[in-house]
């Protein structure tokens, strides 16, 4: 695993379609989840307009199918598609990632996810669904996938987290909230966390493989799917407060786009990125427009390994 950092000519200020601008994706193929809204879109945009076969995986095809016309039109590549997933439906999972096996994939990037869901609710399965959806989901989308990554010589995984896991560690303990009282945005952080662990050991055992994993924060975006159980007058008050400076799509679509593509990145794996940059650790005092890094929690390696241990288990 390389330990030096890479800067970076890109801020909190960069859209997608800039720090992709002189990179060539011709024959690479890509998939991005939650691609039919909010800053999947801008990711999908960006990735299809360096030439990249792009794939669109979403649960409403009617609204991946819309966007697709429109990244096609916007771009001129023809090469993208849409895919349907549902990260709460094993069987949707698994007929995506069959589908996918016969061809390298190159780049993917496990951008879906849903935000404090109000009551406690639960997978088919019986897992607290924020965790679900956003992790487990993820994770058995990207092992099914393993084939396809390895076979691209050089895949690049991106796993988009938030600031919100500075909120909370995974609590192994009661992942699923059976005995600790339920609390939306606890859930929100820990499955988070949960994203940045599993790209830390992701990276650690698929490095003989050259895949490449890491973890990312797109920034405070209010122009998004994602605040859909908030009422307006929360979106108000997190608009109004002060505490955000917030992000355009195109913006918040930057720094997964630049993680999954940018050339000086190459051998750096299991980190967490903000900004277009690798962030710094957690900064309780940090203000403005700069996030305030990563814990230290979330990039424990034993962590990760008793997350994927976990993650297994429950994917049974």
């Amino acid at each position: 695993m390389t330990t030096t950092s890479a800067s970076s000519r890109f801020d909190w200020h960069s859209t997608a379609a800039e720090v992709v601008e002189g990179v060539d994706l011709t024959g690479r193929r890509a998939l991005i989840t939650g691609a039919a809204s909010g800053i999947g879109v801008e990711t999908a945009r960006a990735l299809a307009a360096a030439g990249a076969e792009t794939i669109l995986a979403a649960r409403d095809l009617t609204a991946a199918a819309a966007v697709a016309d429109d990244i096609r039109a916007s771009t001129g590549n023809d090469e993208v598609h849409i895919a349907h997933l549902d990260l709460l439906d094993r069987a949707s999972i698994d007929s995506l990632a069959a589908a996918s096996i016969g061809r390298p994939l190159h780049i993917l990037i496990d951008n879906a996810g849903v935000m404090a869901i109000p009551e406690l609710r639960r997978s088919p399965e019986g897992h607290e669904l924020q965790f679900a959806t956003n992790h487990l989901g993820h994770f058995r989308l990207a092992t099914a996938l393993l084939p396809a990554l390895r076979a691209a010589d050089g895949a690049r995984v991106v796993s988009v987290s938030s600031r919100a896991h500075l909120n909370s560690n995974v609590d192994f303990d009661d992942v699923d909230f059976r005995t600790r009282a339920y609390d939306p945005a606890l859930a929100y952080a820990q499955s988070k966390t949960a994203n940045v662990l599993f790209a830390v050991e992701a990276a650690r055992r698929w490095a003989e493989d050259g895949i490449e994993a890491n973890a990312v924060h797109p920034g405070a975006i209010l122009d998004s799917n994602l605040v859909r159980h908030y009422d307006q007058a929360t979106v108000d008050q997190f608009r109004n407060s002060g505490r955000y400076t917030f992000k355009s799509l195109a913006q918040g679509a930057a720094t997964s786009v630049y993680v999954a593509t940018a050339p000086e990145l190459a051998g750096m794996v299991g980190r967490y990125f903000e900004n277009c940059r690798e962030a710094d650790p957690d900064d309780p005092t940090a203000a403005g427009i700069d996030a305030a890094g990563v814990a230290a929690y979330a990039l424990d390696p034993d962590n990760a390994r008793r997350l994927w241990e976990i993650s297994e288990q429950m994917n049974k």
